[in-house]
């Protein structure tokens, strides 16, 4: 049996927050994140502050508050819901005598955990390191406070420069092993490219049903749990659309409010999927009384990622758990298609499927070609990668009418130039 780990919960409404979540869905989420990382919890704190304490963040009756629970109780961490400074967290462990830790660092903590592949593991690994950087000096407290005297000056810096210079060492390493990556990545996404079939991304917010979706439209057997971020590495299918038009469909992780900023920084690479697709689905948990501050935090990071311009379907899954359809129409959805669907049972998949197909029918343009018989291969590749309208055969060649995309059309037009040049 595993061990598992007790945690207390501090929540705090700062003066400058908006308001969108209340502090106590924030908590809700915090506890769900703690729950996916293995912990238990045991305890939680919640303060409005007027003002921010730069030594702790919160206040001193507060911490106070804390450290009676922390005796008490006997936690083996402190998780805060704000992310803290090294001074903040190094001051609430002298004071808590525990572990302290931020939503940053517990979120990191659980892509850690579900990263499998190498790309992924590196993508975290740098996140970890870029975040543990500043934060060093706490790990050599017991060398830096010795006193002065003979034997008594400077291993407590000497050891801290040398682990920040083989912390920066190994993000350099990372970064430049993180650039081969990409490179590979950026080679496979050209090689797509070359296959004119249209890409989807299923976007949005975390646990909101992408990896169940996936199962659903393609059979892709991608782990499904109920857990925030229970998938990390992305996984692209090919799906089949009723009008027989193929398309790449990739499944991508899950976004959450407050996310690290290191995380997507790290996991660009991941999000070109996103950013160089043809279609958006954002998935939603219509189950959520949040959903609507939900489908903001995945459009501001769409618009960080240089995403929000791509077309766009809004999917609302999980309705087969709510008595009442949401809301459907509100001048932030703007015009983008919505869909109401339930992953789990199939109910409106049908529906998203024609919407797909209609809207990647958008961008395509009618064609037609007069082959010859010695061109066969070309009309193959017409009726697997496009849609016929007309084929009719007259005086030994074949004249064909299709819809295709803009990139088939022109490496078709290529094709047949190089074939037989025209002069």
């Amino acid at each position: 049996m595993c061990f598992q780990e007790s945690a207390i919960l501090v929540g705090v409404e700062l003066p400058s927050h908006s308001r969108r979540t209340s502090l106590e869905y924030n908590l809700d989420e915090l506890e769900r994140l703690a729950h996916s990382a293995g912990a238990v919890v045991l305890k939680r704190f919640t303060q409005q502050l007027k003002w921010v304490s730069p030594a702790t963040l919160i206040g001193e009756g507060k911490v106070q508050e804390i450290c009676a629970a922390v005796r008490q109780m006997k936690p083996d961490l402190v998780i805060f819901d704000e992310e803290l400074s090294p001074a903040q967290q190094r001051n609430l462990e002298a004071a808590f005598q525990v572990r302290v830790i931020d939503r940053s660092q517990l979120i990191l903590d659980i892509f850690a955990q579900r990263a499998r592949s190498k790309e992924g593991k590196l993508q975290v690994e740098l996140a970890q390191l870029e975040y543990l950087l500043p934060r060093l000096t706490r790990r050599w407290t017991h060398l830096s406070r010795l006193g002065g005297g003979i034997g008594t000056r400077g291993p407590g810096e000497t050891q801290l420069e040398v682990d920040r210079r083989r912390v920066r060492e190994r993000i350099g390493t990372l970064k430049r092993r993180l650039m081969t990556v990409e490179r590979t990545r950026s080679l496979q996404r050209r090689e797509r490219a070359e296959v004119p079939y249209a890409t989807i991304a299923l976007v949005g917010y975390t646990n909101s049903g992408k990896s169940t979706l996936m199962n659903a439209l393609t059979r892709a057997g991608v782990s499904v749990e109920d857990k925030l971020f229970a998938t990390l590495d992305p996984t692209i299918r090919c799906l089949r659309l009723p009008n027989g038009d193929r398309a790449m469909i990739a499944d991508t992780v899950g976004f959450i409010n407050k996310i690290p900023h290191s995380l997507v920084e790290a996991f660009k690479s991941t999000l070109e999927e996103v950013r160089s697709a043809d279609l958006l689905l954002h998935v939603v948990d219509a189950s959520n009384p949040q959903y609507d501050d939900q489908i903001q935090v995945v459009e501001e990071v769409l618009r960080d990622i240089g995403a929000w311009e791509r077309a766009q379907i809004l999917v609302y899954n999980k309705i087969d758990a709510i008595s009442a359809p949401p809301f459907q129409r509100s001048p932030e959805h703007g015009s983008r298609e919505i869909c109401l669907i339930s992953a789990l049972t199939g109910q409106g998949i049908d529906d998203l499927l024609v919407s797909i197909g209609k809207l990647l029918n958008q961008g395509k343009e009618q064609v037609e070609f007069c082959l010859s018989s010695a061109q066969g291969r070309f009309l193959s590749i017409l009726r697997q990668r496009g849609r016929i309208i007309e084929e009719r055969f007259e005086d030994g060649s074949i004249h064909v009418r299709a819809l295709v995309t803009p990139k088939l059309a022109g490496q078709m037009r290529k094709w047949l130039c190089s074939t037989y040049p025209i002069s």
